[in-house]
């Protein structure tokens, strides 16, 4: 993909799935300031500033906070989640700066342990759904 192609996505729900999709993790940044959102926002909130970029992001970072979720959404059910298979989600603080909510796979949501806290984690891409409902999701899952 061109870096024209990159720039002339709007900073959309729909257009962070695609690159989703792609197996990329992307948030805007503010041109002038340098601040980094993700998801994707059009306008910095702090100066209003509608001066922004794409930036592809390194999908490193640090586990903040986490749960383990016996209740979940429909979509988390249908994955095969429920009250006797827990999955763990997690807030990630991102090497670029802004936290984002994601799964926490490769873990036991059954065991869970104050000790991951902290722990480096790294951007993965799982593929749900059969057909045209089939789409990526974002989780982290610790790195080596």
């Amino acid at each position: 993909m061109t870096d024209q192609a990159i720039t002339d996505r709007p900073f959309t729900a729909a257009s962070f799935q695609a690159y989703l999709n792609e197996g990329r993790l992307m948030g805007s940044r503010n041109r002038e300031t340098g601040e980094v959102f993700v998801p994707p926002r059009p306008i910095d909130p702090q100066t209003h500033s509608a001066d922004m970029e794409w930036v592809e992001l390194s999908g490193r970072g640090t586990l903040a906070a986490f749960t383990s979720v016996y209740i979940g959404t429909t979509a988390m059910i249908d994955a095969g989640f429920d009250r006797t298979k827990p999955y763990v989600a997690g807030i990630v603080e991102l090497a670029e700066g802004p936290r984002i909510s994601a799964q926490l796979v490769g873990v036991d949501g059954k065991q869970p342990d104050i000790a991951w806290i902290g722990r480096p984690v790294r951007a993965s891409f799982m593929e749900r759904g059969e057909g045209d409902k089939r789409r990526s999701y974002l989780a982290f899952e610790m790195a080596a």
